[in-house]
């Protein structure tokens, strides 16, 4: 862990400037809106370490699969999310001296992530060689309320000189991938203009042939008044930009106002894409910086009242919270059901930027509680959308029936190239069917089934029912050959994870099928007849429900991770010399596949999941058993673990377990930060807070809280957006506040009692 950021309740605050931290801080500062997003990159030129990174959303290359030994049903490609035209950049020469804060003096560095507002906010003093210094302050976001715009805000002040200095903004489309598999650059210039202050560079992409167009315009003052210049138009291949010359004298201020969209070709038509891109660009600068700020910060203001959650006592524990949802809200809007959401977000290259099972085990449950169900249907009908797909993954890896959802996707292909993860970490298809209940148990949108879900788990059980198989020796049906959650185990049997999540998705699909017999005979018969559903297949899944193999350990009375596990040799984290540590980076596989050590949940995966379907002595035997052999190397680790912590009054190791998994990218916990912020498990720190502390649940169609709180906080409240209640909860020691926003009553259980309440009204208990 490596603490350098200063704490406070709305703002990320980096306070001295050190290179070899610039990487994280990038990271850990930027900026998305859904649409678009910017890594913490300086606007001026930057010698030293950093990942430029510029990110358009559903924009991806599929970059040619580089593996030493090809094997049948590898994909073809690895499809990445790609940097972009970089559209912040603005050079500065003080005389004929660029300005570098890597190689000139920096004094009074500040570096601000204003969450409230949404903005990104940097401040310095540079000594040039020459002895000359500036005083640079530079604003900048990306809107939530004009997707296409990013707006900067970019001042020198001259401290101590009279003289000449330049300003050089710019668009540059030559640009790559820090992992391009054969350091391939990814995009084609197609055009480019300059005209007066605006400047148009339009790329497109090999292979998927996505257009963006970006356009820039600004304007420039000096103190409060606006500077009549003459521009000079620097074109270079995929480049496109205009120099200005400045006289300053010793504290006068010039400030650049760059005003940039970015339109693709997703959204427009390529024949239009220019003159779209003009006219946005034409509304943003109308408005001008200040008011398209207002109104993003107006936006985030909305945005905070449905999803903040606020705790007091604890300062560490509110910014990292704070820092997580807003990461998330970044991310993923839910206004494009054709997106979804990366494990690194917008803020760096790593897994490709595209979607795994995270999306479904750990994002869904967020979005259904801070935002509109429309948000977390959406997820769920991306993953309908690439239903055909998913069939085709499985047909290629030889099966004749069913759906195998990638555990890697932009278009719902497989591109995932790693033999243990991509043919063998199967459990992926249950996390979606899993999100499926959960979406139809949190919501009661049954009519979601018919539609779009009863297909999937049709499929899905299809899957399964050919991937077991009936074992004589055992006289079960076993899954053999697979990864479960637990990475640093490949290629085992019987992960008792993976065998339970795909009976209970066999389960799962029988009951949608029953309760829609039942209430809706004609829709009933017009789904069975579209999936071709047979009678043999609804009794196969019977039988291998009721028959299902699952390990277990007698002596210590829990599931079994998988078969074989009780033969490794059994050591505890917390015997190993802590040089060991990560695992990952100290071991090498060999050693890793062959001890008892676990990356993350596994067991307590499933028991998490199917929590409403085992007591609370079943989970505490397990928990105690397989949390102190878990290194907590994933990031979707922690706060599994501090759920069911919260579940079994085990506040210590909850806590615990939460203000590691929320401070992961802040403290940058795992030395890897610098490659992007985890932003699927930020979705967990969420859950570690309202499913854990609070408890929050539905039962038999009823909203049930069980809280309880760290011993270190005062009090937290969270709000929660259900059924079309908006309910706020708050927290303190023995003591709980739930006020009902919405006009009708709602019924809640609390600690196992059950209570109503009235409209506009509160309760406290």
């Amino acid at each position: 862990m490596k603490r350098y950021l200063g704490l406070d309740q709305w703002n990320i605050i980096e306070n001295d400037f050190k290179d070899e931290n610039n990487k994280v801080s990038e990271s850990i500062f930027s900026l998305g809106n859904g649409y678009m997003g910017q890594r913490a990159n300086f606007e001026e030129g930057y010698s030293g370490s950093s990942l430029q990174g510029t990110y358009m959303a559903g924009i991806y290359y599929p970059d040619k699969t580089r593996v030493g030994w090809w094997k049948n049903g590898y994909p073809e490609y690895f499809a990445k999310v790609l940097n972009s035209t970089n559209w912040i950049g603005i050079d500065i020469y003080i005389g004929d001296e660029k300005l570098d804060i890597s190689k000139c003096d920096v004094s009074e560095f500040s570096r601000i992530l204003n969450m409230k507002e949404g903005f990104l906010y940097r401040t310095f003093i540079a000594r040039l060689k020459d002895g000359n210094e500036i005083k640079i302050e530079a604003k900048r976001f990306l809107s939530i309320v004009d997707k296409e715009i990013g707006a900067i805000e970019y001042s020198i002040t001259n401290l101590n000189f009279n003289g000449d200095i330049t300003i050089s903004p710019y668009l540059d489309g030559d640009i790559k991938n820090e992992d391009s598999n054969y350091d391939e650059k990814f995009w084609d210039e197609i055009s480019k203009l300059s005209e007066d202050k605006n400047s148009y560079l339009t790329m497109k992409t090999k292979k998927s042939n996505f257009y963006l167009c970006s356009g820039m315009k600004y304007d420039i003052f000096k103190d409060d008044t606006k500077v009549k210049f003459n521009a000079q138009v620097n074109e270079k291949e995929k480049f496109i930009g205009n120099t200005i010359r400045l006289n300053l004298n010793k504290n006068e201020k010039v400030t650049i106002f760059k005003y940039v969209a970015n339109v693709t070709s997703r959204d427009v038509n390529i024949d239009d894409i220019q003159s779209v891109t003009k006219n946005i660009l034409n509304r943003a600068y109308d408005k001008g910086f200040y008011k398209l700020l207002e109104e993003h910060a107006k936006a985030w203001d909305k945005k905070w009242k449905e999803s903040d959650i606020i705790i007091t006592g604890d300062l560490a524990a509110q910014q990292a919270i704070r820092f997580n949802i807003f990461q998330l809200n970044q991310t993923y809007t839910g206004e494009d059901d054709r997106l979804n959401i990366g494990p690194k977000g917008f803020t760096g290259e790593k897994y490709g930027g595209s979607t795994y099972w995270d999306t479904e085990a750990y994002c869904i449950p967020f979005y259904l509680s801070t935002a509109n169900q429309k948000i977390s249907k959406n997820l769920l009908i991306y993953r309908y959308k690439q239903l055909e797909k998913a069939k085709e993954n499985a047909k290629k890896l030889g099966y004749k029936k069913g759906a195998l959802y990638p555990m890697v996707t932009m278009n719902g292909e497989e591109c995932h190239n790693e033999w243990e993860i991509t043919f063998e970490e199967i459990h992926r298809n249950g996390a979606i069917a899993y999100a499926i209940y959960n979406y139809v148990n949190y919501t009661g949108d049954k009519d979601y089934l018919t539609e779009y879900g009863l297909d999937v788990l049709v499929e899905i059980s299809r899957f399964w029912e050919e991937r077991v198989n009936y074992s004589d020796a055992k006289g079960k049906y076993v899954i053999l050959g697979v990864t479960g959650p637990n990475e640093y185990e490949n290629n085992v049997n019987n992960n008792w994870y993976t065998n339970r999540i795909a009976a209970w998705t066999m389960e799962y699909t029988l009951e949608v099928l029953l309760k829609l017999k039942d209430e809706a005979p004609q829709k009933y018969n017009d789904c069975i007849k579209k999936l071709k559903l047979k009678e043999c297949e609804v009794n196969k899944w019977k039988d291998i429900i009721k028959n299902m193999y699952y390990p277990m350990d007698e002596k210590f009375n829990i599931f079994l991770q998988q078969d074989g596990y009780m033969d490794k040799e059994q050591i505890l984290v917390k015997d190993l010399p802590k040089e060991n540590l990560p695992l990952g980076k100290h071991w090498s596989w060999d050693r890793i596949l062959r001890s008892c050590f676990i990356k993350q949940a596994d067991v307590l995966q499933g028991l998490y999941f199917l929590g409403h379907l085992y007591d609370d002595n079943t989970i505490r035997r397990n928990y105690e058993f397989y949390e102190p052999r878990t290194v907590h190397e994933s990031s979707l680790s922690p706060c599994i673990h501090s759920i069911l912590a919260s579940r079994l009054g085990m506040n210590y190791k909850a806590y615990e377990m939460y203000l590691q998994t929320s401070r992961l990218d802040i403290d940058n916990y795992n030395d890897d930060t610098e490659d992007g912020c985890h932003i699927t498990s930020m979705a967990g720190t969420w859950m570690s807070i309202v499913e854990g502390f609070g408890g929050l649940k539905v039962k038999n169609d009823v909203l049930t809280l069980n809280p309880s709180i760290p011993e270190k906080w005062e009090t937290f409240s969270f709000n929660i957006m259900y059924r079309g209640f908006l309910l706020k909860i708050r927290v303190e020691k023995n003591h709980v506040k739930i006020s009902n926003d919405s006009d009708k009553e709602i019924q809640v259980v609390v600690k196992d009692n059950l209570y109503t309440i009235l409209g506009k009204k509160a309760i406290e208990i």
